[in-house]
């Protein structure tokens, strides 16, 4: 692959600072490895969402996985609440509504991540018991309302929760009540980035609606199987979507595209040790200009912005897929699994760039649209989208197969939930809906654990 560099775009200090962070993530194709995150809700046996802090509260659970299981406990600034543990290169961490995100660290394949997350979840087991406390992997919190969950005190969160209802109109439930399942991978240079970036933003919305689960709202039906879809089609529109300025021609050889649409997206906050300073008036790049309120912007300040950017597909010093619901199960891996059988092998790679090669954007926002309905029931490029899925997950199977090194099983087996589903033409939720026989009421916490398809 030609790769060139960046120099004709890093005559002035200022540029090469900004570019550091994606260039740091370049890696030879040897080194490249998958990193899996996952967002859960905390529910009492009572179904009650789990709070922060007080008896049997997610503070009470951090303490107890500090004791017992070697967690190291994190905190924005020195006294400041904890937000998250550390143990090595994993992470827990807390989403705005007391959301449990398990950050596991890169792996070079999926057996390991899988191993990982077990080891996890059986700490986790241990610590929730005596607090009667379960978690649950969905796209949408299937119970609570907003004033029943809990605000995590990160000083992000408070002014998004300030800062994105003026932007949009379900910006807290975005933040207090949807999960997700990410996947974070590598890439060898600018031109990778940007044509994975490409690929990731065109077939994004089909594995969105691959992986439906979330067909129910506050205790009741959603009228779908996504409503967390929904929710982020009313989102904050200069900071999330399918960023179009990369949908036209081919994909860019270098970071520029991705660099200047961050530097014009509003910013948040500064934060400079435990002083916190609102800033949302200000885009990054005039930030740059002027500075705000007697401060100068850093590197650090760069890559916290980069952070508060929530496209389906975001560029960092990884490439992070942010497009699928949670899940439960053996799901969890599918996936990773999926993308890395995609983006990791150059055939399924160039296979899955001529299967969206002629997806127009407004093709695809009108498929958006549709998803939370109809799921794969929706049209996409004339055939329903249960077609295309089939077609996508056909490539990625054939890269992982191909990935294999001799003697070792493929990771394709990490797909075969999805497979099973779509032979029946189902999203996770429509299976879920099913075994409960599509009940117009959200189940019970007992009934929604009990159900095999919630299990498996």
């Amino acid at each position: 692959m030609n790769c060139p560099g960046s120099d004709g775009v890093s005559q002035q200090l200022d540029r090469e600072v900004l570019l550091r962070v994606f260039q740091q993530g370049e890696k030879p194709r040897a080194l490249w490895r998958v990193g899996t995150e996952q967002e859960r809700f905390g529910l009492y046996g009572n179904g009650r969402p789990v709070s922060y802090e007080g008896p049997g509260s997610l503070t009470e659970l951090f303490s107890s996985l500090v004791a017992h299981h070697g967690w190291a406990p994190s905190q924005e600034f020195d006294g400041g609440p904890v937000i998250a543990l550390t143990k090595g290169a994993a992470a827990l961490t807390l989403e705005p509504g007391g959301q449990l995100e398990i950050s596991g660290a890169p792996h070079g394949n999926l057996q390991d991540a899988s191993a990982e997350i077990q080891s996890i979840d059986a700490q986790l087991r241990e610590v929730s018991e005596p607090l009667d406390l379960h978690w649950v992997g969905l796209g949408f919190h299937p119970w609570a309302q907003p004033e029943e969950l809990p605000w995590v005190p990160k000083t992000r969160y408070a002014v998004m929760r300030q800062y994105l209802p003026t932007r949009s109109s379900r910006g807290l439930d975005m933040m207090q009540r949807t999960a997700t399942v990410q996947a974070n991978f590598d890439f060898s240079c600018p031109v990778d980035a940007m044509r994975k970036l490409r690929l990731a933003l065109k077939a994004q919305p089909l594995a969105t609606a691959m992986f439906a689960y979330s067909p129910w709202y506050e205790g009741k039906s959603a009228g779908g199987v996504c409503e967390r879809s929904r929710v982020w089609l009313n989102m904050d529109p200069d900071r999330s979507g399918l960023l179009p300025f990369l949908w036209s021609d081919a994909a860019p050889q270098t970071y520029d595209p991705y660099l200047e649409w961050a530097l014009d997206a509003p910013m948040f906050l500064v934060r400079r040790g435990s002083l916190v300073i609102h800033n949302t008036g200000q885009t990054f790049r005039q930030f740059m200009k002027d500075g705000y309120d007697g401060t100068q912007a850093t590197e650090e300040d760069w890559i916290g912005h980069l952070n508060t950017l929530f496209p389906e597909a975001r560029l960092k010093s990884t490439l992070e897929m942010r497009g699928a619901d949670s899940q439960s199960g053996t799901r969890v891996l599918a996936v990773p699994a999926l993308w890395k059988g995609i983006f990791y092998d150059s055939t399924a790679l160039e296979q899955a760039e001529t299967l969206f090669d002629a997806l127009s954007l407004e093709e695809a926002e009108t498929f958006r649209k549709g998803i939370h309905a109809r799921g794969l029931r929706t049209p996409l490029m004339g055939k329903p989208a249960l077609e295309r899925a089939q077609a996508l997950l056909e490539i990625a199977q054939g890269g992982l197969d191909r990935l294999a090194e001799p003697g070792v099983e493929s990771e394709r087996r990490f797909l075969e939930p999805m497979q099973t589903l779509l032979m029946h033409g189902q999203t996770p939720a429509d299976a879920l809906l099913e075994e409960l026989q599509g009940s117009h009421r959200a189940p019970t916490l007992a009934e929604l654990l009990q159900a095999r398809s919630f299990q498996s």
